[in-house]
């Protein structure tokens, strides 16, 4: 197992300088350079970092972190757990999320603003659909369940400030429907409501890439960029999203999207990863090694049926994030110039975290 722990502790290390209770600029002129093996994902690979963060002297107390700024910041919310929200919450906008498209193509479990009355901000409409085959079915340029869905989405949309397409299952070889159906809803839309996508991460530009940002961005009017699940459930341990994997993802973002049209997600959960998993089957000279290695002496049956059981140790290892690396993510995204950050998702961190978060007014 690679040391993670080492690797994330270190860049805590390059982030901050004298933070004491307002924000520092950043110098940010030097090359990063960046441990490609600590890279697992087949999206991440040959980071291209802005700057440096080596000029940074010391990390700052736990108890005295600084208050972030940002021009918009957005919050999840999942249809349901509309108590997660909290009217002081420095919030500008909501992904309200729930509608997704059933196996027909259909529009379903579109959620009702008005269980949001205290909101003062912009509520989108958050859209998911994530089968791949599902998602090839829909997205099939002249079909008449494209343009039933495009027709749904419209009509759906109309109570909301805005649109919020997350369909994280394009097939590779839909990228071109994927973008005539994300234009087809940005002309319907008009210029009354705002159209947002979610993206997953990049550190590079990809060869025939079904999210290529570069391609996306004159078709909507914000990308909020996934910038979490490095290490995901079934894969070696690791931080959800390492400090230096997201500047290098915030660099790439800035570069290809540009920061007026950039949000940052941000993640609030965690994960844990167990060193064996026994749940696979055996045939039976691999239950007879079992017996061995596990001195099974006694055999039950259930109605003829061979049975036993035993007990093996388990290592866990927690990888999550609190209102310390909150802070430290969000200054570094300050510093290299995201004017903009979304959080996955609301109800899922820190009851302390949002006081050490502003919302400023942005001119964008």
């Amino acid at each position: 197992m690679r040391n993670h722990t080492g690797l994330f502790l270190w860049c805590l290390l390059l982030v901050f300088i004298d933070c004491t209770s307002e924000p520092v600029p950043v110098d940010i002129k030097k090359p990063l350079v960046i441990d490609a093996a600590n890279d697992t994902a087949d999206t991440r690979e040959d980071a291209s970092p802005l700057g440096s963060f080596t000029d940074m002297a010391s990390l700052p107390a736990e108890t005295d972190l600084p208050i972030s700024s940002f021009g918009e910041i957005w919050g999840y919310l999942v249809s349901g757990r509309e108590d997660s929200l909290k009217a002081q919450y420095p919030l500008s906008d909501i992904g309200y999320f729930g509608a997704e498209v059933n196996n027909y193509g259909e529009l379903v479990d579109v959620p009702d603003p008005k269980k949001v009355p205290s909101f003062t901000g912009r509520i989108h409409l958050v859209v998911c659909c994530n089968s791949r085959a599902l998602t090839h079915f829909v997205l099939m340029e002249g079909s008449p369940v494209r343009q039933r869905l495009i027709t749904a989405l419209l009509e759906a949309s109309k109570p909301f400030d805005g649109l919020h397409i997350d369909f994280e299952s394009v097939p590779p070889r839909d990228g071109a429907s994927f973008r005539s159906f994300l234009e087809e809803l940005r002309k319907g839309l008009g210029g009354s409501k705002r159209f947002t996508v979610a993206l997953p991460a990049r550190t590079r530009t990809l060869d025939n890439d079904v999210y290529d940002y570069g391609k996306i961005k004159d078709l909507v009017d914000r990308i909020l960029v996934m910038a979490y699940d490095e290490h995901w459930s079934t894969s070696e341990p690791g931080p959800i999203a390492s400090m230096s994997w997201c500047q290098s993802v915030a660099a790439y973002a800035l570069k290809t999207i540009g920061p007026e049209k950039l949000i940052m997600g941000i993640p609030f959960y965690g994960r844990t990863w167990g060193n064996m998993n026994p749940n696979r089957a055996f045939i039976f000279s691999g239950i007879e090694g079992i017996k061995k290695e596990q001195g099974i002496s006694e055999i039950r049956r259930e109605q003829g049926i061979p049975t036993f059981t035993y007990e093996t140790p388990v290592t866990v290892t927690v990888y999550y994030e609190d209102d310390y690396s909150l802070s430290v993510r969000m200054e570094m995204y300050r510093a290299l110039g995201v004017q903009s950050i979304g959080f996955w998702r609301l109800g899922q961190e820190s009851p302390s975290f949002w006081k050490q978060l502003t919302l400023i007014h942005a001119s964008y």
